[in-house]
C-alpha cells in the first residue's frame, strides 16, 4: 500500500469535498467497541493506546472494518495517548512520541490500502484521517473526561499538557484533528489557542461532552461554548458539537449550535449506556432506534455524524444507508 505520512495537507476544509458531493460526512465509531470483540480488555489507563505498541494490526484491523462500513473519516487511536501516560508505565519520552505518531500512521496506511482497491471508491470520496486528541480526565483515566472537574489544573497546567502532542500529530501524516470527548469550557479555550499557534493549514473540529441537551459536562451551557469557539478558532474550526453523548440529547444540541454559529454540526453519541469509571465498564443498556435518530439529526442541520462508544461498524453502515436515502 502506498504511504502519503507527513504535514497536513493544505487545504482550509477537508470535509467540503465530501460535503459537496454528498451533503454529510459519516465518522467511525468506537474502537474499543470493536477490539473488545477481538478479545482485548480494557483495565488500565492507557486504555485502547496500548495496543499501538503491543497489537497495532488489530487496530488497522478496526480502521478496515469502518472503511468498509463506509466511515468517510476515520479517529486515530491517539485519544488516550498521551506523553505522560506512556511514560507513567515505563516507556521514554522518544518512545511515547513515536507511539503517538505510529497511531496516525496506522490510520493512514490502512486508509490507503482500502482507497487502493478500485471496487472501493465507487460512489465515495477518499477517506480522510482525523488524529484524535482526548481531554485531560482522559490521561487521568479517573472518570473525570465526563465531568470536567479537573481539581487544582489551570489554563498553563492543560496548556503544558496538550502542546507537544498537538504539535506531533499536526506533522504526522493526519487530515486534520478531532478534540474529542471535551468536558470543560477551559480546555476547549486551551486547545483552540493551542491550534491557532500550528501553520495556517492546520483546522479540526471540536466535540464536547455533554451533561444534558443545554450544558457541556463541566456545567457550562451549550450555546455560550460554541459561541466562544468560534470566535476564538479564528476560522479553524471545521465542526463543533458532541460526542460520547447520550442520543436522546443530540436534536438539542444541534439546534442549539446551529442557531449560534455558522460551523457544521458534528455529533456523535454513544448507546446511551453510562459509564462506571471504577469498575470500567458500561451499564444501564439503552434501545435507542439511532438509526431513525439520525435521520432527524440530519433533517435539523447536522452535517457530521456518527458513533462514539457501544455504536460499531454495523451501526455506522446503517447510518450511511439512512443519511443516502434521506439525500
Amino acid at each position: 500500500c502506498t504511504q502519503d505520512h507527513g504535514k497536513m495537507a493544505a487545504h482550509a476544509n477537508p470535509f467540503q469535498a465530501i460535503l459537496d458531493s454528498q451533503r454529510f460526512v459519516v465518522l467511525d465509531g468506537g474502537l474499543t467497541t470493536v477490539l473488545e470483540t477481538m478479545g482485548h480488555v480494557f483495565d488500565t489507563d492507557l486504555w485502547s493506546a496500548k495496543l499501538i505498541a503491543d497489537h497495532p494490526n488489530d487496530i488497522r484491523a478496526t480502521h478496515k472494518q469502518y472503511l468498509e462500513a463506509g466511515a468517510d473519516c476515520i479517529t486515530t487511536a491517539s485519544y488516550q495517548a498521551t506523553i505522560p501516560g506512556f511514560r507513567k508505565h515505563g516507556y521514554t519520552t522518544q518512545d511515547a512520541e513515536s507511539l503517538l505518531i505510529k497511531s496516525v500512521r496506522l490510520a493512514v496506511e490502512e486508509r490507503n490500502c482500502f482507497w487502493e482497491i478500485v471496487t472501493n471508491r465507487i460512489g465515495r470520496m477518499k477517506p480522510l484521517v482525523a488524529a484524535s486528541i482526548g481531554p485531560y480526565g482522559a490521561f487521568l483515566a479517573d472518570g473525570s473526561e465526563y465531568t470536567g472537574e479537573y481539581k487544582n489544573v489551570s489554563a498553563d497546567d492543560l496548556r503544558d499538557f496538550h502542546r507537544r502532542r498537538i504539535q506531533l500529530l499536526v506533522n504526522s501524516g493526519a487530515d486534520l484533528l478531532a478534540f474529542e470527548t471535551i468536558p470543560s469550557l477551559k480546555e476547549a479555550v486551551v486547545l483552540l489557542e493551542l491550534l491557532g499557534e500550528q501553520q495556517e493549514n492546520v483546522c479540526a473540529w471540536m466535540s464536547f461532552c455533554c451533561r444534558d441537551s443545554s450544558h457541556i459536562s463541566d456545567g457550562a451551557l451549550i450555546s455560550e461554548a460554541a459561541v466562544a469557539c468560534s470566535k476564538i478558532a479564528n476560522g479553524r474550526l471545521i465542526g463543533l458539537g458532541a460526542n460520547c453523548t447520550p442520543p436522546e440529547y443530540i436534536l438539542d444540541i444541534v439546534n442549539t449550535i446551529r442557531s449560534k454559529v455558522d460551523i457544521p454540526v458534528v455529533v456523535y453519541p454513544n448507546s446511551g449506556e453510562q459509564y462506571d469509571a471504577k469498575t470500567k465498564c458500561w451499564t444501564n443498556p439503552q434501545n435507542h432506534d439511532i438509526q431513525e435518530m439520525t435521520k432527524t439529526w440530519i433533517d435539523a442541520g447536522a452535517q457530521v455524524i456518527g458513533g462514539c462508544c457501544r455504536l460499531g461498524p454495523s451501526d455506522i453502515a446503517r447510518m450511511r444507508a439512512n443519511c443516502k436515502t434521506d439525500e
